[in-house]
Formats: C-alpha cells, sequence, structure tokens
C-alpha cells in the first residue's frame, strides 16, 4: 500500500500552503507541550551561559578588564565593571548555541523513537514538522536569551543602546537563532543516536570562544587570531557588541546577514533532504 503525503497530492498551491501552516502550528503546540513536559532541558540550556557569565565577570573579570587595557575597544577600559560591558554580547550568543544543541537532541529523539517515521506515512505536509521543531527552539532560545540578558544586567552590564539599535540587537540575535537551529535540525536527524546528536553542535558553543567574544582578537597568537577574525561568530559578536555598547561595526553587520543567511537556506536544503530521504531497510 502506497503512502501519500501532503506533498505528493494534487491539491491547489494555496491549499496545500494553508494546510502546511495548519500542521506547522499543530506540530509546534507538540513541541511547545514538550518544553513543559520536560523543563530541565530549557533549564541545562540556560544555565551553562549562566555559569559562563558568573565565571567571567567575577572569577576573570578583574584581571581580564585591566589587563586588556588598551587592547579593548574605546569606553570599554579598565576593570571587572567594563569587562562585563565587553563580554555580556558574548554570553547572549552562547545562549543562542546552547538552546540549539537541545534542538539537536529532541530532532533525534524523534528519529529514534519513530516518530518521524509515523508522520512519513500520515498527510501532513513535511515541512510543518521541521518548521515546528524550528519555531518552538526559537520560542526556547528567546526564553534563555532573556534569562541570561538579566542576569547580564545584575551582574553590572550596562548596555548604552536606544531602542531601534535594542531592536536591530534582537533582529541579529533572531536571525542567528534561525540559522544555528536549521543546522541542529539537520545534525540532528543525520545522527545516529540521541548521544551523537547532543555531541554534535558541540563546535558551535566552542566558536564564541575562538573569536571577539571574550578577548579582543589582536591579542590573540597570529594562527588563532586570522581564524578569530574570519569565523562567522566574530562579526555577529562585534554587531551585538556595537549595537548595545556603542563601539564601532563597521561592515560587521553585512557580514553578520550573509553568514546567517547563508547558514540558514543550506541547512534548511540539508534539513529537506535528510527528511525526505527513505530510511534504510534493515
Amino acid at each position: 500500500m502506497s503512502t501519500t503525503t501532503m506533498s505528493d497530492t494534487g491539491l491547489d498551491t494555496a491549499d496545500t500552503r494553508t494546510h502546511a501552516l495548519v500542521h506547522a502550528r499543530i506540530m509546534l503546540r507538540r513541541n511547545l507541550r514538550h518544553m513543559q513536559r520536560y523543563p530541565s532541558l530549557t533549564l541545562m540550556v540556560t544555565l551553562m551561559p549562566l555559569v559562563f557569565l558568573l565565571l567571567f565577570v567575577y572569577v576573570f573579570g578583574g584581571t581580564l578588564g585591566s589587563g586588556l587595557g588598551s587592547g579593548m575597544p574605546a569606553g570599554l577600559h579598565g576593570g571587572r565593571a567594563a569587562y562585563a560591558d565587553y563580554v555580556a554580547p558574548a554570553i547572549i550568543l552562547m545562549a543562542v548555541t546552547a538552546a540549539a544543541q537541545g534542538t539537536a537532541i529532541a530532532v533525534a529523539q524523534d528519529m529514534t523513537e519513530g516518530i518521524i517515521a509515523r508522520f512519513r506515512t500520515m498527510a501532513v505536509a513535511r515541512s510543518s514538522v521541521l518548521t515546528g521543531h524550528v519555531v518552538g527552539a526559537t520560542v526556547q532560545t528567546l526564553i534563555g536569551v532573556v534569562v541570561v540578558t538579566a542576569a547580564a544586567l545584575a551582574v553590572g552590564f550596562r548596555p548604552h543602546a536606544n531602542a531601534a539599535e535594542w531592536l536591530a540587537a534582537a533582529g541579529v540575535v533572531l536571525l542567528l537563532t534561525f540559522a544555528v537551529t536549521w543546522l541542529c535540525v539537520g545534525l540532528g536527524l543525520s545522527a545516529k543516536s540521541v548521544e551523537t546528536a547532543s555531541n554534535s553542535p558541540m563546535f558551535l558553543i566552542l566558536l564564541p570562544f575562538l573569536g571577539s567574544g571574550f578577548v579582543p582578537t589582536s591579542s590573540l597568537p597570529t594562527g588563532i587570531r586570522w581564524f578569530a577574525e574570519y569565523e562567522p561568530f566574530t562579526p555577529v559578536n562585534e554587531t551585538l557588541r556595537g549595537l548595545l555598547t556603542g563601539t564601532k561595526i563597521g561592515d560587521n553587520l553585512i557580514i553578520t546577514i550573509a553568514w546567517c543567511v547563508g547558514v540558514a537556506v543550506l541547512s534548511y536544503a540539508w534539513s529537506r533532504r535528510l527528511y525526505e530521504r527513505e530510511p534504510k531497510a534493515l
């Protein structure tokens, strides 16, 4: 007996889009209920950036803030308070990458438990299953970002942004979230187990450390400095720092948009291809 999905039927394009939106809303509701049922996952992805925030501000902040001196951007010289301003944008980005790890785990769980295989046999728009994961993960990520930003303000982060700059900063965070979430959907679909899916996004958590998030790239050794200046999290970090603390952004905003759009498009195509492939016979 053959199975059909929304993409296999001869429905009008407008009807197909309507059904896809309805199905995506149902999948989003399912993923939000999953978050409520397993709050420990949301707590885990929020707790890690909070620990790093406290560690770098209260343990390393005094030394790094004073020791970097002229290596820090204009207006961010000296002491723990200045370093809190410097490092807060990187911690916010870390909240995004930590939440993305949870997305890979959730998708891998659906794959290994047979939920996605069941959806493939139903008249469900294929795009809606992945879209539900992405939108649900975005909600979870934004919760983490709000909590981490509030904690940063509590430990001394003093942004100078006006309403328009805050809105632009939120847009940058949302764009990055969309890109890394689709990437982690692909990682979750390609993983052979939940354990593999939990480890595969680790490079996303490490990349902020190898950029300008915690120290200026000018203070790094030559080889690492070259990598730090060209890896994707550096322009994202510099854009967010510029919007929130008034440092120079230069062309980092354009580079940020290019990186995020490129990663999102390629990851979406990769995820759709992985989702639509037929499972291998055992």
